[in-house]
């Protein structure tokens, strides 16, 4: 089994060294490799490692319920793991799929006023569970935990998981930075692995099988069975009301992304469907991690989020590669071989949108209805910068039009991404699409 770098250890390690922190949370969807990700890191780190899965193990969360002094949990704790072991300032506890117990989150406070023992959390329904037991309300312990999400593999730990040496990337990031035409060849190696992450995604379980066997029919099944667990999830833990509201949302998604508009529009998932109906399914999916959204600007200006329609977006796949498993069988050998015609548009959108979003990118657009219409907008270098993205080659009329008035539209920076190598003309910077994991600069 193929070990994965991933960026996370790094935030990992800057948080375990800062002498005044907190106990940590992990969110991310399911899959995406928190647990192995996290117990990694704690056996390379810590002397003694405490794992518990609320899952998995219904009398730990028993003990949770019982104790709020930590003295008592340890007790409760090492009693119920044989083995386990608690010694000051060498013991990382591990509590995974923490919204099953709501009150082990809880118990951050009291780990944390203690003192004496580093906690990881994972949860992958965060967002969308709630914390309710027994019909009593819990809250987040806010000031007493620090929270970051994780994704599945970007495509920058794609490149690594592809043996790609980081020299090479450096070299690539040079490229951009001067404005200089990548060698073919190497230009070429990303085209190709960038198609691959296209199909493939950065689910750790799809990305190892691709790996091992290059067997796109594997790959496929094994992101159709995570897809499978999500709708699963929809059912098991949403309220009644919205279960079959949230399975007709999620499956409507590839249709959203077909139309020359892709606004999300209620309409496409039922006929008649109005958004009081859909607005907390839609929300349930974004929470839970697995979609997200881009929101249309007023004007594409900075501050992005302080310009943002709240009520007019589109909905992308975090992942790419369940994206492209929700569609028929074939289209990946299609993708590969240059052959959609229209619909590929909508692929390598949201091929940048998963980009974007594992980037940490919060994800907007600019949409008028006298025809403007420009894919992403992202702040960087300190500007509002206008994003085309394209299949191959395509007309950015939109995007030409609002740099020439930059009086009305305050832009004066593009990026066209397509299947190009790097070239500047009229203003425009024209990336291949493989360099969008290299716009980091806000």
């Amino acid at each position: 089994m193929q070990i994965f770098r991933r960026k996370i250890e790094e935030v990992l390690m800057r948080w375990k060294s800062n002498p005044n922190h907190l106990p940590l949370v992990i969110k991310g969807c399911r899959q995406c490799g928190k647990t192995f990700s996290v117990q990694k890191f704690a056996h390379e780190n810590y002397k003694h490692v405490v794992y518990i899965n609320f899952i998995d193990d219904e009398e730990a969360a028993i003990v949770f319920k019982s104790f709020r002094k930590i003295d008592d949990l340890i007790m409760g704790i090492t009693s119920t793991i044989p083995g386990s072991s608690f010694v000051a300032g060498e013991t990382c506890l591990i509590l995974d799929e923490i919204q099953e117990c709501p009150e082990a989150r809880m118990s951050l406070k009291f780990f944390h006023l203690d003192g004496r023992f580093d906690v990881i959390a994972t949860g992958s329904l965060l967002g969308v569970k709630g914390y309710k037991s027994d019909n009593h309300d819990f809250s987040v312990p806010v000031g007493y935990e620090d929270m970051i999400t994780m994704y599945p593999l970007d495509f920058e730990e794609f490149l690594w998981a592809n043996s790609m040496p980081a020299e090479t990337i450096s070299r690539i990031k040079r490229c951009l930075d001067k404005v200089e035409v990548v060698p073919e060849a190497l230009h070429q190696r990303f085209r190709k692995l960038l198609l691959h992450y296209t199909i493939v995604g950065g689910m750790p379980r799809v990305v190892q099988e691709f790996l091992h066997t290059h067997d796109i029919n594997s790959v496929v099944r094994q992101q159709r069975v995570i897809v499978d667990n999500y709708e699963d999830d929809m059912m098991k833990y949403a309220e009644n009301i919205y279960k079959p509201r949230l399975r007709d949302a999620f499956e409507s998604i590839p249709r959203q992304l077909s139309k020359e508009n892709k606004k999300f529009q209620y309409s496409v998932i039922k006929q008649g469907a109005k958004a009081a109906h859909y607005v907390d399914a839609l929300q349930w999916i974004e929470d839970a991690g697995i979609i997200c959204r881009c929101r249309n600007l007023q004007i594409p200006e900075l501050p992005l989020d302080g310009n943002a329609i709240n009520d007019h977006f589109k909905v992308y796949m975090v992942d790419t590669g369940l994206f492209m498993s929700m569609l028929e069988d074939g289209t990946q050998f299609d993708v590969l071989q240059g052959k959609l015609m229209g619909y590929k548009g909508a692929i390598f959108e949201n091929l940048i949108a998963d980009i974007f979003t594992k980037m940490s990118r919060k994800l907007y657009f600019y949409s008028k209805p006298s025809g403007l219409e420009v894919d992403f907008v992202i702040r960087y270098k300190g500007e509002a910068t206008l994003i085309e993205v394209k299949s191959s080659t395509g007309n950015i009329k939109s995007t030409k039009t609002i740099l020439k008035h930059p009086e009305k539209y305050h832009v004066n920076r593009a990026i066209k991404l397509g299947d190009y190598n790097v070239g500047e003309s009229g203003g425009i910077l024209t990336l291949p699409l493989y360099m969008a994991f290299l716009l980091r600069e806000p």
